[in-house]
């Protein structure tokens, strides 16, 4: 609820709203209550539900890019006390250099101590579930018991992030939390720790600095007439997130990077018309508001919010960035779903009695909807027995593999990256820039290398490879001394 209601003072002449304060639990509620529980369960249930599906996953070898072995790469740096070099990007490449993203040192402990990518798939896991409790939370405080725990199972089940576990890992795993508890303490009137929760963002990415922002003017907005104090300082740190975010892709990543710029100018600045992929575009905008919020959310100043991410990604020249996939909705889930927790909150006061019926029964409609798309989403293999099992050509493959002393150079393409980032030096195939690998290792499985030692000639005319081994559709070449 927005604020709680007391008894007046002696001679008042009505209740005295608190804002920001909780509503008081009805008398002989107990504490510890379904309602106070169902955020930490729903994000327990989904902390399994994601872990499971990324690790097995990673264990029947069904990586979908290099982005895990790049991060891993990077992790391990940190872990030893380098820089986060990733050798994928090209020998030596400082990661820093690619994407501005020091937050993925706070996995360094627990790398270290479990040097595995499954360490960062079960952080990303829990990073996304952690989100469901403000969501949640935030939604029961304002909806009640019924439409708040919905609004967190439409939320968990969402494309978005179902989509974004489907990836492996990425840096924005982090956001997804940060901006769902500050996106919370916006709708609690609580400004500071709205703030505060959104700075670390601009360690996450670098255009994330424009999201934080984005949501220090919603504060600023939401402040102005309560709090002209919190509005200043809100606007404040809207020009310093702007200014993060010029002054990381004009100065610190290419300070970082060899080539002394940022090599991702060209995805806008040489790309097609903006009106480009408009159809795309718009099944993208229809996906994004529909099912999750049924257009409720355009209600709900909150969805400022997602502006900034929506804008780069539709006025880029990469269709990747246009679509429903991969992971790149997944910061925009917690806008929506906060937005929706909002404008439902508020079109039940309406004067309209088919908006007030709308929005008490959306959060109800947005979770059945979400349940009824997750069969054709990643979380359905949970439900299908091939999912638990290893096959033989996995197991043939994985034994294949082994064979790569640790600390070899190999050069290899998506497939065995993530078998070997943890424990070799990896390169992208075809990308060596002068370095000649001591093995190459391939996923074959399509049968794209016809004669792999024409292929190894082809990659290092200069060097004699002899075919290893070949098992599960992989290919393993050793350089001849």
């Amino acid at each position: 609820m927005r604020g709680a209601v007391l008894a007046p003072p002696s001679g008042g002449t009505g209740p005295i709203r608190i804002p920001g304060a909780r509503r008081p639990s009805p008398p002989g509620t107990p504490r510890g209550t379904w309602p106070d529980r169902a955020p930490y369960l729903l994000a327990l249930a989904l902390f399994a539900a994601y872990g499971t599906v990324s690790v097995l996953r990673y264990r029947r070898m069904e990586t979908r890019s290099w982005d895990l072995g790049i991060f891993e790469q990077a992790v391990r740096g940190y872990a030893h006390l380098q820089a986060p070099v990733a050798d994928l990007k090209g020998p030596g490449t400082n990661i820093l250099g690619d994407h501005f993203s020091p937050v993925t040192a706070l996995l360094a402990p627990a790398y270290r101590l479990f040097p595995t990518p499954v360490t960062l798939l079960l952080a990303q896991a829990a990073l996304f579930a952690l989100a469901a409790i403000p969501v949640t939370r935030a939604a029961t405080r304002l909806l009640g018991r019924a439409s708040g725990p919905a609004t967190g199972v439409a939320f968990g089940l969402s494309w978005g992030v179902q989509q974004a576990v489907d990836f492996d890992f990425h840096e924005i795993c982090f956001a997804v939390p940060l901006i769902a508890f500050s996106l919370e303490a916006v709708l609690l009137r609580r400004w500071r720790p709205a703030l505060l929760w959104a700075a670390p963002l601009v360690l996450v990415k670098e255009d994330l600095g424009a999201t934080l922002a984005a949501i220090a003017l919603v504060v600023a907005w939401r402040a102005r007439r309560n709090s002209p104090r919190a509005a200043a300082y809100a606007t404040g740190v809207a020009v310093l997130g702007a200014a993060a975010t010029i002054l990381t892709l004009t100065t610190v990543i290419p300070a970082f990077n060899t080539t002394g710029g940022y090599d991702y100018w060209t995805k806008v600045g040489d790309g097609p018309s903006p009106l480009a992929g408009a159809d795309t575009k718009l099944r993208t905008l229809a996906w994004l508001l529909l099912p999750t919020t049924g257009l409720l959310a355009l209600r709900s100043p909150l969805l400022l919010a997602g502006a900034p991410t929506l804008g780069w990604r539709f006025l880029s020249g990469d269709d990747h960035y246009w679509s429903t996939d991969w992971h790149y909705s997944a910061v925009l889930m917690p806008v929506l779903f906060l937005a929706l927790a909002d404008a439902a909150d508020t079109s039940r006061r309406s004067a309209r009695p088919w908006l007030r019926a709308y929005a008490d029964r959306l959060p109800a409609c947005a979770a059945a909807a979400a349940l009824a798309l997750t069969p054709s989403l990643p979380l359905s293999a949970l439900t299908d027995a091939a999912t638990y099992r290893t096959s033989p050509r996995v197991v043939a493959a994985r034994e294949l593999l082994a064979r790569v002393p640790d600390g070899a150079t190999v050069e290899a393409n998506v497939g065995p990256i993530s078998r070997l980032a943890g424990r070799c030096r990896v390169l992208w195939v075809g990308a060596t820039r002068g370095v000649t690998p001591d093995w190459i290792a391939l996923d074959n499985t399509s049968g794209w290398v016809r004669d792999p030692h024409a292929y190894a000639r082809q990659l290092h005319p200069a060097a004699r490879y002899r075919l290893a081994g070949e098992a599960g559709g992989y290919l393993l070449l050793q350089r001849r001394t």
